[in-house]
C-alpha cells in the first residue's frame, strides 16, 4: 500500500437517514457535505453528523467496504463501531 489511506464513513442526516461514502479526508468531506457542496443526497438533509469512519487502505478497499455497508440493514449500520 502506498499513499494516503482511504476511509469509508457513515453520516446521519438531519431527517434521520444514513449516508455512506468514501474519502481521503473524512473531516474535509464532512465540511463539504455540510456546506452544500457534497453529494446531492445530503444537500437538503442538514445538519449532518459523522457516526462512523473506518480506514480501508486503498480506494478499491474503501469502495468494496462502502458496498458492504450499503447492503447492511439499517440496524447493523447503526451498530458499526460499537463494542458490545
Amino acid at each position: 500500500m502506498s499513499g494516503k489511506p482511504w476511509f469509508v464513513y457513515l453520516l446521519r442526516c438531519g431527517d434521520g437517514t444514513l449516508y455512506c461514502g468514501i474519502a481521503l479526508d473524512v473531516e474535509a468531506r464532512l465540511a463539504m457535505h455540510s456546506s452544500g457542496k457534497g453529494a446531492k443526497y445530503t444537500r437538503g438533509r442538514l445538519p449532518l453528523e459523522l457516526v462512523y469512519s473506518e480506514s480501508c487502505g486503498s480506494k478499491g478497499e474503501a469502495l468494496r467496504r462502502e458496498r458492504e455497508i450499503k447492503a447492511m440493514p439499517r440496524r447493523a449500520k447503526l451498530t458499526l463501531g460499537c463494542s458490545t
